[in-house]
């Protein structure tokens, strides 16, 4: 565990989807107004997540699907994407929602350079509009949890049988093919960091 400030960034490695979002909702439950913020940094086995709003669903491929209380639509996790979840106290910070997802989409921004860019009306990450990065929270009681996932050097035909964030045709993308040779350790360090920073002056 390293500690930026008073933001502790946590390693947890492979981690089961239901696992780790259990233990999200357990730490969101009982943290106190004195509970540090964590940024937790992991991977997770081959999974499709729905959104609130996404309907049901099964997928072909035998890939399991399993129904998340963040927002947004669809996804898909795998090993070599980054998935960084953030568990800020955005109320006493005094961080705004809209303001959050910004700095979660900026901090990804800084990592992949000026190729990157957002879209109106489409939480994400794009470069030459294929998706690179995927976001979606929850806040309750003021206090966030989940995050976002960075695609970095990934198996990428599971997206192929959805239609990413609810989008059909969307494209998607990862560091390694946009000539970015990071480790997925190394990114989401970088990318963990980055979004300190901007927690730190927002």
């Amino acid at each position: 565990m390293t500690l930026v400030e008073d933001i502790a960034i946590k390693r947890l490695g492979r981690v089961e989807y239901a696992a780790a979002l259990e233990a999200m909702r357990r730490f969101t439950a009982s943290r106190s107004e004195a509970t540090p913020d964590e940024l937790w940094l992991l991977e997770h086995p081959p999974v499709y997540t729905l959104g609130q709003g996404a309907r049901e669903r099964a997928v072909a491929n035998g890939i399991p699907v399993v129904r998340a209380d963040r927002g947004g639509d669809i996804t898909y996790h795998g090993p070599g994407q980054a998935v960084l979840y953030t568990l800020v106290d955005l109320a006493r910070r005094g961080i705004k929602v809209k303001r959050f997802v910004a700095l979660l989409e900026q901090a990804v921004i800084d990592l992949v350079g000026p190729r990157a860019e957002r879209k109106p009306g489409a939480p994400g990450v794009y470069v030459n509009g294929a998706k690179v990065a995927a976001l979606g929270i929850r806040v309750r009681q003021g206090r966030a949890y989940h995050g976002l996932s960075l695609n970095v050097d990934m198996d990428l035909s599971p997206f192929s049988a959805i239609d990413p964030c609810g989008y059909p045709g969307l494209a998607v993308t990862q560091l390694r093919d946009l000539g970015i040779t990071e480790t997925m350790d190394s990114a989401g360090a970088k990318l963990a960091r980055l979004l300190v920073d901007g927690i730190e002056r927002a």
